[in-house]
C-alpha cells in the first residue's frame, strides 16, 4: 500500500474515532449498536475502532439494565477524569475562558478585559488568563491536556497562525508559539467560529444534523461550517468568510479595505451608518436596538429600516451559501441575535426569494444568541477532538 493511501487510512480512523468520541460524549450511555446505528457504520467498525479508545480510558463500558429492569448490557461512556482542556476566545474587547473536563463539563469560567487587542497585549492576557483558571482546578498540572484559543479572522490551524483578521487587524500573527512559550502546553488554534462549530454539533442546535452553519452577527459578519459531519476550513482555514462575500462594488468600505462587501451591509456598522445619514445620533449597537423597538416615530421608523436593510443583505449572503452547500440549518449566533426579531424578517424573505429551487425550505433557521463561554467552550472541545483522534492512533 502506498504512503499516500495509508495516510488517508491514518486520517479517516483518527476522524471516525474522534466521532465516536462526541456521540458517546453527547448521546451517552449508549451500547455499540446505538453507537454505530447513530453514525451510520456497521457495528464491526465500531468494535475496531473501540479498542484504543478503551485502553486509553477516555471510553469505559459498563453494565447496565435498560431502564433499570431487563437483561444487563455494556454502555459506553466517556471518562470525564481523564485531562483537563483551557479553552479561550479572544475578542477585540476581551479573553473569555473555561476549564473543562474530558466531558466538556465547564469547570471555572473568567474574563479578563484587554485595554487594547494588539497581539502582545491579547495573547499576554490570554496566557495569565489561563493561569488564573487552571489554579481554580484540582490538580491542574499534572491533568491538563491542552489549550484550544479561538481567534476571528483566516485562522491557519495547522501553523497555529492566524493569517488576517480585519476584527482584531491582526496580520500573520503566532498566536500557538508565544501562548506555548508562555503557558508549556500544547496549543490548538483555529477561527473563533468553527469552536463554535463544533460547540453547536456537540451541544447545541447541531447535535442532529450533519451539515449546518454558524452565522454570527454583530460587529462582524462570520461563518463556520460543519459538512457531512466534518468541521470544514478549507485548504487553508480560509472557508467560511461569509462576511466577505462581495455583494455591492459601489458599497461601502468594508474593515477589510473592500468595498460592499456582506459585512459592510450587515454588521453592526452598517446599521448605525443608516442613522448617522439620516440625521440620527447613535453611537452603539444597543442604542439603535433600543431606538427600533421604542415607541412609534421618526427615529423608531428609521432604525427599523436600518436593521431591515441589514437583513436583507443578510439574507442574500445567506441565499448564496445555502444555494452552493444545500445545507441543513443555519444557526444564527453571536452578540447581535438579540436583534433577530428586527431583522430576521427581512432576512429570510431575502432568503427564500434568492435562494434556487428549494435552498431555502431545505434548510431550517435557528436562533442561539450564546454566551461568551460557550465559544471557549468548543476550543475546548476542539483540543479533545484532536487528542482523541490523533494520540491514540
Amino acid at each position: 500500500m502506498s504512503p499516500s493511501k495509508i495516510r488517508f487510512s491514518e486520517l479517516v480512523s483518527e476522524q471516525t474515532r474522534a466521532e465516536i468520541f462526541a456521540t458517546v460524549l453527547t448521546a451517552g450511555p449508549i451500547s455499540r449498536t446505538q453507537l454505530a446505528q447513530r453514525l451510520g457504520l456497521v457495528p464491526s467498525s465500531v468494535t475496531r475502532m473501540l479498542p484504543p479508545l478503551l485502553e486509553h480510558d477516555y471510553l469505559r463500558e459498563s453494565d447496565t439494565a435498560p431502564n433499570g429492569r431487563g437483561r444487563p448490557q455494556k454502555m459506553l461512556h466517556v471518562n470525564p477524569d481523564k485531562h483537563l482542556v483551557v479553552g479561550l476566545k479572544i475578542g477585540p474587547a476581551q479573553v473569555s475562558g473555561v476549564v473543562t473536563d474530558m466531558a466538556a463539563n465547564v469547570l471555572a469560567r473568567a474574563e479578563q478585559p484587554l485595554d487594547d487587542c494588539t497581539p502582545q497585549t491579547a495573547l499576554s492576557a490570554a496566557a495569565s488568563l489561563t493561569g488564573r483558571l487552571l489554579a481554580e482546578a484540582p490538580d491542574a498540572t499534572d491533568r491538563v491536556l491542552g489549550l484550544g484559543v479561538g481567534v476571528s479572522g483566516h485562522v491557519d490551524s495547522a501553523a497555529g497562525i492566524c493569517r488576517y483578521s480585519s476584527l482584531l487587524d491582526w496580520n500573520k500573527v503566532d498566536v500557538a508559539g508565544p501562548l506555548m512559550e508562555a503557558t508549556g502546553l500544547p496549543v490548538v488554534v483555529n477561527n473563533d467560529v468553527n469552536t463554535l462549530v463544533v460547540a453547536e454539533r456537540w451541544f447545541g442546535e447541531g447535535r442532529d444534523t450533519d451539515s449546518f452553519a454558524v452565522v454570527t452577527v454583530g460587529p462582524g459578519i462570520g461563518c463556520g461550517l460543519l459538512l457531512d459531519g466534518s468541521l470544514f476550513s478549507g485548504a487553508t482555514g480560509l472557508a467560511g468568510e461569509l462576511g466577505h462575500l462581495p455583494l455591492d462594488p459601489a458599497g461601502p468600505m468594508c474593515s477589510c479595505g473592500r468595498r460592499g462587501c456582506l459585512e459592510a451591509l450587515a454588521g453592526d456598522r452598517a446599521v448605525l451608518r443608516h442613522l448617522r445619514d439620516a440625521g440620527i445620533a447613535c453611537d452603539t449597537i444597543a442604542e439603535a436596538i433600543d431606538l427600533a423597538r421604542g415607541a412609534s416615530g421618526a427615529a423608531n421608523t428609521v432604525a427599523r429600516s436600518a436593521f431591515a436593510e441589514a437583513g436583507t443583505a443578510l439574507g442574500r449572503g445567506m441565499a448564496g451559501m445555502c444555494n452552493l452547500l444545500n445545507l441543513q440549518k443555519i444557526i444564527i449566533a453571536g452578540e447581535g441575535a438579540v436583534a433577530y426579531d428586527l431583522f430576521g424578517p427581512a432576512m429570510t424573505a431575502a432568503l427564500e426569494a434568492q435562494a434556487f429551487s428549494t435552498a431555502a425550505s431545505d434548510c431550517d433557521i435557528h436562533v442561539d444568541p450564546v454566551r461568551h463561554d460557550l465559544w471557549a467552550r468548543g476550543a475546548a472541545c476542539l483540543v479533545i477532538r484532536d487528542a482523541v483522534g490523533a494520540a491514540i492512533s
